[in-house]
């Protein structure tokens, strides 16, 4: 006789919605996008976007960028090298001008000093969160996010999920 309580689970977090692989942005959606922040003077927010796409670096490894790594003697760098936390392989990548105006207007905001991170926390308390710490405040329904919403999803940077097979015994 089966329980109750184990015929009422829960439903997937991802029912109903599009999974696996999105399409990639396209040129129109990019500058969309890169229009839309400039208009809401979200000057963080737009260089870590032209970053993105820039370095093509996943988001552990740009949230972990500091001041010294894109800038030296107070000007943003034409090109930059950084090493990859999930390969540990170095990654050059060339800044262009458009991305370099927006890290230059972010700096004052940052209060720029060598060995300083180029997107610390939004929260006051800790100076740093990696997109994983972020990820777990935001989906909270904290301050930072400002919704009560559950998690729609994980943010995962580093191997694959494995996917364990359970065998069954023959009885």
């Amino acid at each position: 006789m089966l329980n109750s309580s184990s015929n009422s689970k829960s439903a997937p977090w991802n029912k109903g919605r599009l999974t696996g692989q999105k399409r990639p942005l396209k040129p129109k959606d990019v500058w969309a996008i890169r229009v839309r922040l400039q208009l809401q003077h979200r000057r963080r927010d737009l260089a870590l976007f032209n970053l993105a796409i820039d370095s093509k670096l996943r988001g552990c490894d740009l949230v972990r960028l500091q001041v010294n790594d894109v800038c030296v003697g107070g000007q943003v760098r034409d090109r930059t090298t950084v090493i990859q936390k999930k390969t540990d392989r170095p990654v050059q990548f060339k800044i262009i001008e458009q991305t370099r105006a927006s890290i230059r207007d972010w700096l004052p905001s940052v209060a720029a000093r060598r060995g300083q991170y180029l997107f610390p926390s939004r929260l006051q308390a800790q100076p740093h969160l990696s997109t994983r710490q972020y990820a777990r405040i935001v989906h909270a329904g904290s301050p930072v996010s400002g919704s009560t919403t559950p998690p729609t999803g994980r943010i995962r940077c580093g191997g694959r999920r494995r996917r364990r097979s359970i065998k069954r015994l023959g009885t």
